[in-house]
């Protein structure tokens, strides 16, 4: 137990604030642990200890066969990619409140296609603020130098080399809880810079000014505890959506409403679902709204300690880089398999299905993805991963994009202290 104490603390409220730590929260989903979240004590990194703070250092060697590096239709170019990506988290030791932060980054080189050569990076920090009982505040910035991948469909198709941008985002909230009922808000900003992008053959660079944008995001939910292991609740978000340049004439305005329910009712299941409506209303004349039905959820089955299944669902609205468009509406779902062979072997298969919707023009992209890999752990140092995965997307309509398949094969070596 825990008291906190502020100047001169009135023993009743002294006694008040004890209990309320001493009691267990009625949300808490903990009765399941799932084969990625269960401690591997002999495997796991120690850390290096510094004052207060843990650093933990660690280094990550990959090396990928990808047969279709351009998502290409036809004439698929194949190439060995190289990535080195060091990286770098702090977390406090405290108590109570917490303060993390992190340095990543990925240093990627392929060995006959160098004009995909990139170097990404990205930091940021995180805390928690504890206020009383299971109450508190958090919030958090990042900074982030990213390419995007070869795979999107908001790449112009006369890159000669990948889109990079930059993403600075930050976030602030709270989290009240009273009892059987919790109430939370968060408010959110992203801003995207993106980098204009050398044109395939030659002449002027394709300019990407029309992507630059900054969203703003407010959400709020309210939580009833109908038991210790299960809650029903209310979620509401509304975002803001606001393009430096006007004639990108994709400023827009939308929200979200969704009831749902979460749960870890027994030994055998854990999850949480939601359902309801979503829109995104944009400015300029002549756009179309995009709406619809609005659903997120994930399901944990253990049919056994050392087995977890999980099942997720998401619908949402997007940005679209493609001409004509301004945003469309994503759906997507997955299912994967973690086996704990052993303490430090662990096997994962995979396999999802998305489709997006364009508004403004006529065209539907469905992707289906499936995979397999293993993670061995040899000890607290050093972890070696095997994995493929493929990738298939099919675009119809009069306006379609390209349709084209990738498999890739990759192995890291992870170095950790």
């Amino acid at each position: 137990m825990k008291k906190i104490v502020l100047g001169v603390v009135a023993a009743a409220a002294s006694l008040a604030t004890t209990q309320a730590y001493a009691q267990q929260s009625s949300f808490e989903r903990d009765r399941n642990v799932s084969v990625r979240e269960r401690p591997h004590d002999d495997y796991e990194s120690e850390g290096l200890q510094w004052g207060a703070f843990t650093a933990f250092p660690k280094l990550t060697v990959d090396a990928e066969v990808n047969d279709n590096i351009f998502a290409t239709t036809d004439d698929e170019e194949q190439d060995l990619v190289w990535r080195v990506r060091p990286e770098l988290a702090v977390q406090s030791g405290w108590s109570r409140h917490q303060l993390q932060a992190y340095a990543r980054a990925s240093v990627n080189r392929y060995a006959e296609f160098d004009g995909e050569n990139t170097e990404d990076w990205g930091t940021g920090f995180s805390g928690r603020l504890d206020v009383v009982g299971h109450s508190y505040l958090y919030g958090g910035a990042d900074y982030l130098q990213a390419t995007e991948s070869r795979n999107s469909s908001s790449t112009p198709g006369a890159a000669a080399e990948p889109v990079r941008y930059d993403l600075t985002s930050a976030q602030l909230g709270g989290v009240h809880e009273i009892n059987r009922l919790r109430l939370s808000g968060v408010f959110g900003v992203r801003d995207y810079d993106y980098h204009d992008v050398a044109r395939d053959g030659g002449g002027p660079d394709i300019d990407q000014d029309d992507r630059d944008r900054t969203v703003s995001s407010l959400g709020a939910k309210a939580e009833y505890a109908i038991s210790p292991a299960t809650a029903v609740f209310l979620t509401g978000s509304a975002n803001k959506r606001d393009y430096r340049l006007a004639t990108a004439g994709r400023d827009s305005d939308g929200y979200e409403l969704a009831v749902g329910a979460d749960f870890d009712v027994s030994d055998l299941a854990r999850g949480q679902v939601a359902v309801g409506y979503l829109a995104q209303q944009y400015d300029a004349p002549g756009r179309k709204d995009v709406d619809g039905l609005g659903m997120r959820g994930q399901i944990e089955w253990f049919p056994t300690q050392l087995t977890t299944v999980t099942f997720k669902a998401e619908r949402s609205v997007e940005d679209s880089g493609v001409a004509g468009s301004a945003g469309y509406l994503s759906t997507n779902g997955s299912a994967q398999v973690d086996w704990e062979v052993r303490r430090n072997l662990i096997l994962t298969a995979n396999a999802g299905w998305g489709r997006d919707e364009y508004k403004d023009i006529d065209r539907d992209d469905d992707r289906v993805t499936a995979g397999v890999s293993a993670a061995w752990l040899v000890n607290r140092n050093v972890g070696i991963n095997l994995g493929y995965q493929y990738y298939d997307q099919a675009s119809s309509g009069l306006d379609d994009g390209p349709d084209f398949k990738t498999n890739r094969v990759m192995t890291s070596l992870i170095f950790q202290l």
